[in-house]
């Protein structure tokens, strides 16, 4: 698993290996479109090179030629675990662990397992500020907004009735809800949250079901916010969230 509570280990402090012997550890990626396989790549390297918090990792120009990408596929991969907090881009330094990334001892596969973790702390995040968007739109939300909010909704259910693609929809639904908290601040962050997942994980573990439990609940929170209910509508949202977490959990069990 890769323990990412960020525990500070120190600059090199039990470290096996050094970014330049790490590369060592590496193999070139026969598909070039696939994101995943970088990211899986890294990882391994990472734990058989034995690179601990504070370790160099190998230069972007040496990831590419051992693993015979491109630059630029380094370079996205790297950013996409810089905005997940696994890595720190040091421009003239170059890129440091400061997350820990271990998988020994776990049975399910590590992908899944940094992929989880990832979900987990982009999902706590999201948990403070959807908090803050659903008491401030069941406040402030106009009766044109929350009549916006429940057309999304049912939107939402026809899409998940009609066996559909639904994840547009169920943007649209929360947007709705942000757009009615009358700060656009709060859509943005969630949004760019979100972005930083996706970026590397565009359907978690491969898996298009993952927080459909939590669908039960929306009604509900459409309900609180049309009522102008800030406590129930936080209560729900917070509902809603738990699903999505014990969602992630059982999978990387």
């Amino acid at each position: 698993m890769a323990d990412l509570s960020g525990k500070k280990s120190g600059h090199n402090q039990g470290s096996k290996g050094s970014a330049v012997d790490a590369a060592s550890f590496l193999r070139p990626i026969i598909n070039q479109t696939r994101n995943t396989a970088v990211l899986d790549a890294l990882a391994s390297m990472i734990e058989q090179a034995g690179l601990v918090v504070g370790d160099l990792i190998p230069s972007e120009t040496t990831l590419a030629e051992r693993l015979g990408v491109s630059r630029s596929t380094i370079r996205e991969a790297l950013r996409g675990w810089e905005s997940l907090g696994i890595v720190r881009r040091r421009k003239g330094a170059g890129t440091y662990l400061v997350a820990e990334v271990n998988s020994h001892t776990f049975n399910v596969p590590f992908n899944l397992q940094l992929e989880g973790v990832a979900l987990l702390r982009t999902t706590q995040v999201r948990r403070a500020l959807e908090v803050a968007v659903v008491r401030q739109a069941a406040l402030h939300a106009t009766d044109a907004q929350r009549s916006q909010i429940r057309a999304r909704y049912d939107e939402l259910m026809h899409t998940l009735d009609t066996g559909q693609p639904w994840r547009d929809a169920d943007a649209a639904f929360h947007l709705a809800i942000y757009e009615a908290s009358c700060n656009p601040l709060f859509g943005q962050l969630i949004r760019e949250l979100h972005g930083a997942f996706h970026r590397i994980y565009r359907v978690p573990f491969g898996q298009d079901d993952i927080g459909m439990a939590s669908f039960a609940l929306h009604g509900e929170l459409c309900e609180k916010i049309v009522a102008g209910d800030p406590d129930g509508a936080v209560r729900t949202i917070e509902a809603i969230i738990d699903l999505v977490e014990e969602d992630v959990r059982q999978t990387i069990k």
